[in-house]
């Protein structure tokens, strides 16, 4: 047992320190840091924590996971090294993880049964690509379409309208009764603000996070989409609609909303099917759950650390360093993937030309070598910001601005109304290697100020 297991072991249960002892005597070249399995159980932890020490730069093979062989940098210093150096970890084909598709399943789900054998060849060709999955000078295309729509001052214009949905919010939650926060907070205000940015229709704004809920989740049992059948259904309507969108907004006036700076943009004529497709899944997914996951995240680390709580709320003036700080510890997107342009020699380890390389956020956000006390959530630490959640470099979240304004004014409303939020018993949380979150949260608001 190394020094750093026996340190963190001794706030652990019995189950919990049982499952550190199996990570730790595994061997290591067995070790899959990408199970999903491990994510909602809280075992991932140990797992990094394993790998930062003895094997920073870890090769999984194929035949030790269902994504097949990739390697993972798990150290700040060397995924900020990655993340910042387009030219030799490319994003081209790539956002995450994913387990190995031949391009026929990964166009069939964008076949609406209309589609000619040619139209299926074109589509397997291109692939879906996005904004987060293109290189320079693609990449600043792409992005430049609709970065206005998170500019400053489109944000500035937007914040008296989230503030007012916040409220409004806040003030229909149930007092002295048990509910759930995913559902009745969480979801409910960055849907509001998604349907915002994409001008969709408030009435159907569920309807943004089920196609996001389907598209970062594989089918099966338990999962928003059941089946293939109906997890491909969903994804060719979420297709259909986008693309629905973009032809109708090219014949109005423009606006701000991302399907309009799409579809205006002066380069968007040459964007394909698939390039508009994954763009849109790109705004889609990274204004959902960042937001979404970080504030169901804060209400629950509060209840469980009193102490920081009482801190928060003698000064609200630390709500943007509770947010910031938040967003560290909760990880709402777990990693990203690259490949390699040559090969690349990290920390004397050889990255073949051509292999993934995953850049593990929920794990640098860990690393003791650059976080001090990396393991400990406070809501007045010094340097807050410093954290890896929205990546560095020409891929850095675009939305990064929204999501922290949807967290400050949530927080800033919640302060003047509730003294406590009581969380009633464990969250159910999601089971998936890439969105790092929470299914259900069930809370009591004991009384309003």
């Amino acid at each position: 047992m190394t020094t750093a297991m026996s340190r963190a072991a001794t706030d652990l249960s019995p189950e919990q320190a049982a499952a550190r002892e199996r990570i730790y005597a595994a061997p290591l070249e067995t070790l899959d840091p990408a199970k999903p399995e491990r994510f909602p159980t809280g075992e991932w932890q140990w797992v990094f924590e394993r790998l930062r020490a003895e094997d920073p730069v870890h090769l999984t093979a194929e035949e030790h996971s269902e994504f097949g062989r990739y390697w993972s940098l798990t150290k700040w210093e060397d995924i900020q090294a990655a993340d910042t150096n387009h030219e030799l970890f490319s994003a081209d084909g790539l956002i995450t993880l994913q387990r190995p598709q031949t391009p026929e399943q990964a166009a069939a789900a964008f076949n609406d049964g209309t589609m000619t054998e040619e139209e299926m060849r074109r589509r397997q060709e291109a692939g879906i690509r996005s904004l987060l999955s293109m290189d320079p000078p693609d990449h600043e295309i792409h992005r430049g379409a609709v970065a206005e729509g998170v500019a400053p001052a489109n944000l500035a214009a937007m914040e008296p309208l989230i503030r007012e949905r916040a409220g409004a919010i806040l003030d229909g939650l149930p007092i002295g009764e048990e509910f759930d926060w995913v559902d009745k907070v969480s979801i409910e205000l960055t849907a509001m603000t998604l349907a915002t940015l994409f001008d969709y229709p408030q009435e159907k704004r569920r309807q943004l996070t089920y196609w996001s809920n389907v598209i970062t989740s594989p089918a099966g049992p338990g999962q928003p989409a059941e089946t293939q059948e109906e997890h491909d259904q969903a994804v060719r309507e979420f297709f259909m609609t986008m693309s629905d969108m973009v032809n109708r907004r090219r014949s109005e006036e423009p606006r701000l909303d991302f399907v309009s700076l799409m579809a205006h943009s002066p380069h968007s004529t040459n964007f394909t099917d698939a390039e508009l497709f994954g763009d849109s899944v790109v705004l889609l997914v990274g204004g959902n759950d960042t937001t979404r996951n970080t504030i169901t995240g804060s209400v629950y680390l509060l209840d469980k650390h009193p102490e920081e709580n009482a801190k928060l709320r003698a000064n609200p003036k630390l709500i943007p360093s509770m947010v910031s700080e938040t967003i560290r510890w909760q990880t709402p997107l777990t990693h990203m993937a690259r490949r390699t342009t040559r090969d690349v020699e990290i920390k004397g380890k050889v990255i073949p030309k051509g292999d993934r390389v995953v850049m593990w956020y929920v794990s640098g956000n860990r690393d003791e070598a650059k976080v001090v006390d990396a393991n400990s959530w406070i809501v007045d630490r010094k340097n807050p910001r410093q954290h890896l959640s929205f990546g560095f470099g020409i891929h850095r979240c675009l939305g990064n601005k929204v999501a922290e304004l949807q967290l400050r004014i949530i927080w800033e409303e919640i302060l003047k109304r509730f003294p406590e939020i009581k969380v009633v018993g464990e969250p159910e949380r999601h089971s998936d290697h890439f969105i790092k979150g929470y299914e259900k949260l069930t809370v009591v608001i004991p009384r309003r100020n």
